[in-house]
């Protein structure tokens, strides 16, 4: 068999269609009719009156955490265990991360460490939910409302997923999204701002067009850069949309044979299925190494790619990354949770193009590196 890649996209309802209707109308730029449409339908799926979409995920958190006039010396609570695009969107402006550790069964951001992070410094909390299970979401709106502190919701691997029965996007005072060829929905490059503020919606959009105000271009009171979103995204972006509960359930009967099929080999620890505020999404179907085994997730990696299987690391700490301890960030800080899944955890192919004969070899060859390790 081939070499199966980590991810590849499904591509095969309208999106040929619509975009030759970019073509024949000559509607190609930030200016096209679907662009609106796309956002309106968007913003409606995760219930949320105002869609500003943007050239990407990383544009996204960065138009949310300036809309929020969030400043030099500011601080932002966030997972250490993430992305590097959430604190960039947070160092841009001059602000400081703080970070917290992971919760080691979910993944996601440990809630428990959020208010001992607190101080008068502190003017929101960034919740990335990460790889399919939602973060806690409860604790968090709490902690937001005792403390007056603004949510910044990274929604960017939860399309289609729900909180207790309420979709991830929702929550924040501004959320986003990512439509990065992995996603549930994805558009090649792009993103999303979602908001029920009228004003603030407003500032995202002046945000996305370089600040020209709205009455008087080329007059600029403040910078921001071109984070436009284009017609032909838009275009396969509402194909993919229509797709939405298609996707989901193909991603859960992914996840569903995945965990049936490797329950048993020792040493391999499998994501959960559900939380009781939450079932599985499986955005990735990820996997992590038991604390037992020798080896990191780097070196498995190798073993299986020589098997044909695509495979992907985990997120690697923001309090180890090169470029902030080299502007003095983090220095004394450790996050052993985050550490741990950070070496030992990666994914396996999961994309929605994946057949039902590839996974099958997966297994296999998961199978034939495991036992040939422990």
């Amino acid at each position: 068999m081939e070499f199966i890649p980590v991810n590849e996209p499904l591509l095969n309802g309208n999106e040929k269609k619509y975009l030759c209707e970019c073509i024949d109308s000559g509607w190609i730029s930030s200016e096209g009719p679907f662009v609106k449409e796309f956002e309106s339908k968007m913003s409606a799926t995760v219930g949320r009156k105002y869609g500003i979409a943007v050239s990407n995920g990383t544009a996204a958190l960065e138009v949310a955490v300036q809309a929020l006039s969030i400043s030099a010396g500011d601080e932002v609570i966030m997972p250490t265990f993430t992305i590097i695009s959430c604190a960039m969107a947070v160092t841009k402006m001059g602000a400081i991360p703080v970070l917290v550790d992971s919760d080691l069964h979910t993944w996601n951001m440990n809630v428990d460490e959020i208010e001992a992070k607190i101080t008068d410094k502190t003017k929101a909390i960034m919740v990335v939910h990460i790889y399919g299970l939602p973060v806690e979401m409860d604790k968090i709106l709490e902690l937001a409302e005792k403390y007056n502190l603004k949510i910044i919701e990274d929604a960017a691997e939860m399309h289609g997923q729900m909180y207790n029965g309420k979709p991830c996007g929702s929550f924040g005072d501004i959320s986003t999204f990512s439509f990065y060829p992995n996603k549930h929905v994805t558009t090649g490059e792009g993103g999303m701002v979602v908001t029920d503020d009228e004003k603030l919606a407003e500032r995202c959009r002046m945000l996305r067009n370089l600040c020209f105000q709205k009455d008087v271009r080329y007059v600029h009171n403040e910078i921001s850069d071109n984070y436009r979103f284009t017609n032909l995204q838009a275009a396969v972006g509402l194909a993919q949309l229509e797709r939405l509960d298609e996707f989901i359930e193909k991603k859960r009967e992914m996840g569903r044979y995945y965990t049936e099929n490797l329950a048993d080999i020792k040493g391999l620890i499998l994501p959960l299925s559900k939380k009781d505020y939450a079932e599985n999404i499986y955005w990735v179907y990820g996997v992590v190494l038991d604390k037992d085994i020798q080896m990191d997730n780097r070196t498995v990696q190798k073993l299986l790619a020589k098997e044909g299987i695509g495979t992907r690391t985990f997120f690697w700490c923001m309090h180890e990354q090169p470029v902030y301890r080299n502007e003095g960030l983090f220095l004394d800080e450790s996050y052993p949770n985050a550490e741990y899944l950070a070496r030992k955890g990666f994914y396996i192919p999961s994309g929605l193009a994946l057949t039902k004969e590839q996974m099958k070899a997966v297994v296999i060859g998961v199978r034939n590196i495991m036992s040939e390790i422990i």
